[in-house]
């Protein structure tokens, strides 16, 4: 995550990190992630199985999207949710000046069950707030994931792209492209499953995500 924003800070973006839950800078193991998941499972900020509603801690979000706009002016915000943060960036497309949200793997809802599985963690009033956005500001909307990624169903970008239409773009990437290295399966499109090489599918990824930031967000000269 850390090299990911870095990248994002040379490009010429002011950056926020919001620690929502977790230790920064702490290895990964199955382990350690079962324990943060199941802390958030039980915090009322949180609502892992909800499909038609989000989680209360995108009020405070919405706030720390406001107050970046404030800080740095321009077009507007990008908000960059990762797994179980990934729709999260849909929703903060309501009260909040987000033009440009990515879905990086978003995990919510859990996907049990077939409605869970197509479901978007957001509410009737966040996705009309996100038509919205795209009709009268211009606001588009892109997604990333693995092909069969367990915790991200491609019903959820079929979903996607029947709600939004062309401003949904969607970017699915074989699991054989991902890091060798990093854990199984494949999830994590830009940070541990990131390949950092020229002609690989997660680098375009990446190169896509930042090209998308300024067309989004760049004010013309």
């Amino acid at each position: 995550m850390a090299g990911f924003a870095r990248r994002l800070v040379d490009a010429g973006f002011a950056v926020y990190m919001p620690q929502l839950f977790g230790t920064p800078m702490k290895r990964i193991t199955p382990g350690y992630v079962l324990n943060s998941l199941a802390r958030v499972c039980v915090s009322r900020q949180f609502r892992a199985l909800a499909a038609n509603e989000s989680s209360p801690i995108l009020d405070w979000l919405r706030a720390l999207a406001r107050q970046a706009h404030q800080d740095c002016g321009g077009r507007g915000v990008g908000a960059i949710g990762m797994c179980f943060t990934g729709n999260f960036a849909l929703g903060l497309m309501l009260d909040a000046p987000i033009l440009a949200p990515v879905l990086s793997q978003p995990s919510l809802p859990f996907p049990i069950g077939k409605a869970r599985k197509g479901g978007l963690h957001a509410s009737p009033r966040e996705i009309a707030a996100a038509h919205d956005k795209i009709e009268r500001e211009g606001a588009r909307i892109l997604g990333l994931r693995f092909k069969g990624d367990p915790m991200c169903p491609g019903e959820r970008f079929t979903r996607l792209r029947e709600e939004f239409g062309d401003a949904f773009e969607g970017i699915e990437i074989a699991a054989k492209h991902a890091n060798p290295k990093a854990p199984k399966p494949a999830h994590s499109v830009l940070t541990n499953h990131l390949i950092d090489e020229a002609g690989q599918p997660t680098r375009a990824a990446l190169d896509r995500t930042i090209a998308f930031l300024n067309q989004q967000l760049r004010v013309a000269a």
